[in-house]
């Protein structure tokens, strides 16, 4: 029974709260899809914190897509050895979980030692940056440390299967049964930050430019600095 609410039912409530959560978000409060910049508050470390963080979550995303998204069968087809793909997974998911870490504990000591932003932060962006640093360094745990200490796991034949088994609407909670424990906590603080996405800050995600990730930081100049730059000029 608990292995059916937690590989069939969660998932599926978690799924609804995402996409029904979006439509409600949108519908109600289209302002809130940007998220509040802070940058006039604080620049060093987010100058550090934000593209570490974004760049790692990024590329962690796409390790995540050729990993549980495209069937093992697809590798074998083009002869990638499992040595050869473990390694790619290892190496590769490793350094952008780390940057993806790093980058997050920045913004998160800079939102608990910077009082101004402090003020303006709410209990619910608390609560999700614990979720999302719970999620990211599981996610480095078991990608670098347990492959280590454990030895490799073959979550293709598994988490793969069981996680496209979803989008049919035939999910077969039998392929988790026998997952690591560290694989299992991992997978179910995602889905919690899925039912978490629409009603907090990620939601921004959506109508972020790729531009931003580019971009030169906003500068911002105080009324009296733009008073006297205009003064100047006369």
């Amino acid at each position: 029974m608990l292995n059916q609410f937690l590989w069939v039912i969660y998932p599926y409530v978690t799924i609804t709260i995402f996409i029904l959560g979006h439509i409600y978000k949108y519908n109600r409060d289209q302002i809130g899809w940007s998220a509040r910049s802070s940058e006039i508050m604080e620049k060093r470390l987010l100058k550090w914190g934000s593209p570490l963080f974004h760049y790692g979550i990024i590329f962690a995303f796409f390790g995540h897509v050729a990993g549980i998204l495209v069937p093992k069968s697809v590798y074998e087809a083009l002869r990638v050895p499992d040595e050869l793909y473990h390694l790619g997974a290892v190496a590769i998911g490793g350094v952008v979980g780390v940057i993806a870490l790093i980058g997050l504990v920045i913004l998160v000591i800079r939102r608990l030692t910077v009082s101004r932003i402090r003020l303006f932060t709410q209990r619910m962006d608390w609560f999700t940056e614990f979720v999302l640093l719970l999620v990211v360094f599981q996610g480095v745990y078991v990608t670098v440390i347990r492959n280590f200490l454990a030895g490799e796991f073959d979550y293709r034949s598994t988490v793969g299967p069981w996680f496209r088994s979803l989008f049919t609407f035939s999910p077969d909670p039998t392929l988790m049964r026998d997952v690591p424990l560290s694989f299992q906590i991992h997978i179910l603080l995602a889905f919690l930050l899925f039912a978490l996405w629409p009603f907090t800050r990620l939601v921004h995600l959506w109508s972020l430019p790729l531009e931003y990730l580019k971009r030169n930081y906003i500068s911002y100049r105080s009324l009296n600095f733009l008073r006297t730059f205009r003064l100047t000029k006369k």
